[in-house]
Formats: C-alpha cells, structure tokens, sequence
C-alpha cells in the first residue's frame, strides 16, 4: 500500500470514513466534515452509535466495516479502544478493502503508528474528554493533539490537525503509554476523585456537594496548572498529622486507599517543592504508614481470593462475525 494519500498535497477536501461510532470517532467525524472534508461512510453497530451517525454524521452511510474502508479512498478514521485497535487494522488488513493510497489515522493516545504494522497511517490523539454530543465540536477549538507519524506523513497528519482547529504536540513512538498514562491521571481520575469528594459531602450532609466543590475545584485546578506545586494548600502540605489522622478515621473504609495514595503522594511533592520541612513531616508520615499498614491487610486477602480477570483477544472473535463484532465490541469506549 502506498504511503502517500492522494490529496495530501492539494487542497482537495478528503474522502473520510469512520470505524467506531463512539463518543470519539463520531465527533472528530463531524468536525471534519465541518473542515470541508466528505465523510462518506460509517460503521454502528448499536442503537446509540446508530444515532449518533444520524445526528452528527448525516451525510455518513451506515456500512460494515469492511465496505467503510473500501469507501474511505484519502482517511480511514478508526476510533476504537486500544486493546482492540491491532485486531481491528489486522482484519481490515485480511479483508483486503483498504484502496491503494488510503491513510488511517487511529485516536488511541497509549498506541503509535507500530501498532499498524504495515498499513500506512498516523496516530491522532485528541487531548479532549468526550460525551458524543454536538456540544463537543464547540470544545475542540484550540486543543492539543497527540500526533506520531512517520515523516513522509507528518505534514498531512499536521494538516488533519490544522483542519480540526487543534494544535500538533508531536509525541514519539516509545513515549505514547506516558503521554497517555499522563492525560488519563489527569483527566481520568479527576472525575473519580471529584466525585469521591462529593460522595464524602453527602455523607457529612451537604446536600449540593457541587455548589460547594466547583469554585474551589476550579481555583485549585486554575492554580496547578498556574503555579505547579506552589499552589499547594491544606493539612498535608502544613504538616498537620493530627487532621490527617481524623480524616482516616472517620471517612468511609473504600475511599481510604486512594486518600492514603494522594496524602502520601502529595507530601513527597510539597517536601521536594520546600512546601514541608522534612522534619515537620515526620508524624504526618508516620500516620500515613500506619494507615496503609492497616488498610493493606484486608486488601491483601482480598487479593489472594480474586480471580484473574479473563482477557479476551482479537484473534478470539469468531471470524465470521468480523467485521460488524469488532466494530461493535469497540465503538463506545473513548480512547
């Protein structure tokens, strides 16, 4: 297969089609057909993929995944969950469907271009959460993408991304899982840990946690990204072992493990920022190693009894089912 797409060098609009229907690949979809470019096709399976075709990709037929490749001649879009992402590039590879001079441009942020073997193609990540409704065309504007690309590509991936009003953070090959370990802490687990606190408001009797948490949340959030570890407050960067130690008592059993984690986490950043004299932080260390002593007991043989979750591989989806199971199992998980 070729590695250069046909309208890379023109202003011609690209031929587009889009593998998963999700949150994802139908948004990045509509935002290239708003850049002018023809999405002509779409693979959805389920009933909220379906919808999201017919409200943000309109002008998209639904087809199997097969044919959506064989109509996407400039861009195949594939929006799929990283786990399933080289099952899928393996089948489209063994349908032969994929025309001469095609270029897929996968979204998974942990996966470069290796994990496409010898289909030409770019990784194009977007540093943006998604809720698969047209109000996320509105958020795109401005935002980061993560692009590697082999460097006959990089000028159309940095096209793609010009066209989607975003801007290329080039991301190397042996670097993406950091990248993308760095965006899902960030994000990923800021929804837990905002909804942790809200579940905690409840239980001392706030009844709108959200009134309470969204302009602190907000200046927190405003001042990290302004002042990094200076922006550090509360009882664990003063040192205040006796406050910590009330937390841990008196907050419910399941939320304890992730406190004793960022407690512990933030105390090394506040010591190594001259945000906490090494010698005020003896006794709040203490009682954090005393807690996870504590806590590690139970979740030790919780351990010892759990089974291995079963890991379901490409290669184990009946192969007469493929392509429409692949697209299914994969379209609505955002990367």
């Amino acid at each position: 297969m070729s590695a250069v797409p046909r309208a890379r060098d023109r202003a011609e609009p690209l031929v587009v089609g889009v593998v998963g229907a999700g949150r994802v690949g139908a948004v990045l979809g509509a935002a290239l057909a708003a850049a002018g470019h023809r999405v002509v096709a779409a693979a959805g399976v389920s009933t909220a993929s379906r919808d999201r075709i017919a409200r943000l990709l309109p002008q998209a037929a639904v087809l199997p995944v097969d044919q959506v490749a064989h109509a996407a001649t400039d861009l195949l879009l594939l929006a799929v969950p990283d786990d399933a992402l080289a099952g899928v590039v393996t089948g489209l590879r063994a349908t032969g469907a994929q025309p001469a001079g095609q270029i897929v441009a996968h979204t998974s942020g942990a996966h470069g271009v290796a994990v496409l073997g010898e289909t030409a193609g770019i990784a194009l990540h977007p540093a943006m959460t998604f809720t698969g409704e047209s109000a996320d065309l509105d958020r795109l504007p401005g935002i980061a993408y993560g692009l590697t690309a082999p460097g006959p590509l990089r000028p159309f991936a940095a096209r793609l991304v010009t066209d989607l009003g975003g801007v290329p953070e080039w991301v190397a090959e042996d670097a993406r899982p950091v990248y993308h370990a760095a965006l899902a802490h960030g994000a990923n687990h800021l929804v837990t840990l905002v909804n942790e606190a809200a579940d905690l408001l409840r239980a001392a009797g706030v009844e709108r946690p959200g009134t309470v948490l969204a302009p602190l949340l907000r200046a927190a959030l405003e001042n990290a990204l302004r002042l990094g570890d200076a922006a550090l407050t509360g009882p664990v960067s003063r040192g205040d072992a006796g406050t910590v130690h009330k937390h841990l008592d008196r907050i419910p059993a399941e939320a304890v493990p992730a406190y004793l984690a960022l407690a512990r986490r933030t105390a090394d950043r506040a010591i190594a920022a001259g945000r906490l004299r090494p010698q005020d932080a003896v006794a709040l260390l203490d009682v954090l190693a005393h807690a996870a002593r504590a806590d590690a007991e139970p979740a030790q043989a919780w351990l010892a009894q759990a089974r291995p979750a079963q890991a379901w591989p490409a290669e184990a989806w009946p192969a007469e089912a493929w392509p429409a199971d692949g697209a299914g199992r994969a379209e609505e998980v955002a990367p």
